[in-house]
């Protein structure tokens, strides 16, 4: 892919209302990628559904509203919109309470999504929208296509095994964790490795992946793409909250790569989205591409 042709990307998974103390803010994992790419100029959509409440009314609004088109959003009489408790630490670090059942446990697939997901480039999708097994056996249709096939690993307890993970990893061209994931998912599955670099082989010697990234909060992240591995040691911002900021850092790496930024490039692009989101109130904040370049010159 190239910067002559027109990305397409599609987001399957959760929509929801992320609720902190005082206000309710969109998100869900696989939106917030498909959001930001689409800030970043990709022709992105997302696959999911909502309550016929109002909270599903009003996603459904602010999601056109942020520029995706809201058709294969589907609504649902029988569940509620999603919502998800938020909790932030002293660090701002979040933890989560995610309500079930909610609307996106449900998902059923349309022709519309099918056609949506047969002629996109990519194919973004998290682990916990396979909590329920309505969703999980949709998701499971749409990676049989040819999409190029984004696993966000997104670890929520309960709401995983690590038979489930692996499968998923395996129709993974590219899988992102973050580094607790990493080492969780790689004792798990037997690894006799401690090391970062020994685990990123080893998940590739399980599955047919070709590229994974492990974000770092703020000590970055690191890639391994093309064989190669590239690191970036992370931008100092003041966080506000992280909720969303590996979602957006997720959204700009794969925008880049697949667009033939050089991978070095794409990283450090990456991490410096992710930082001003997390300096940022929300998972979806306004970022332009300056703010972005301007952090990076300035570190």
């Amino acid at each position: 892919m190239s910067n002559n042709k027109q990305l397409k990307a599609v987001a399957f998974g959760e929509v929801l209302w992320d609720i902190f103390d005082h206000e309710k803010r969109i998100g869900g994992a696989p939106l917030n990628v498909a959001l930001r790419m689409k800030a970043l100029g990709v022709e992105s959509d997302m696959i999911s559904c909502v309550g016929e409440d109002e909270d599903g009314e009003a996603i459904i609004n602010e999601v056109k509203k942020l520029g995706l088109e809201t058709e294969t959003i589907l609504k649902s009489d029988h569940f509620p919109t999603g919502l998800v408790n938020v909790t932030l630490d002293e660090n701002k670090s979040a933890t989560y309470e995610i309500l079930y059942p909610s609307a996106w446990d449900k998902i059923v697939l349309t022709e519309e999504a099918r056609e949506l997901v047969v002629n996109a480039d990519v194919l973004i999708y998290g682990s916990l929208v396979c909590r329920d097994e309505v969703s999980r056996h949709a998701l499971e249709e749409l990676l049989n296509t040819h999409a190029y096939k984004v696993f966000d690993v997104n670890l929520r307890k309960p709401h995983y095994d690590y038979e489930l993970l692996l499968e998923l990893m395996q129709f993974a061209n590219f899988i992102k964790f973050n580094d607790e994931e990493l080492a969780e998912i790689s004792a798990a599955l037997d690894s006799p490795y401690t090391s970062l670099e020994e685990n990123i082989n080893f998940i590739c010697s399980l599955t047919n992946a070709t590229a994974i990234c492990i974000t770092r909060g703020k000590d970055g992240a690191v890639l391994l793409w093309d064989k190669h591995l590239y690191a970036n040691k992370g931008y100092s911002v003041k966080v506000e909250d992280t909720v969303g900021a590996g979602d957006s850092f997720l959204g700009a790496l794969i925008t880049s790569l697949l667009t033939e930024v050089e991978p070095q490039k794409a990283l450090d692009f990456a991490c410096a989205t992710g930082a001003l989101v997390a300096g940022s109130a929300g998972a979806n904040p306004e970022i332009s591409k300056i703010d972005i370049e301007n952090l990076i010159h300035k570190n």
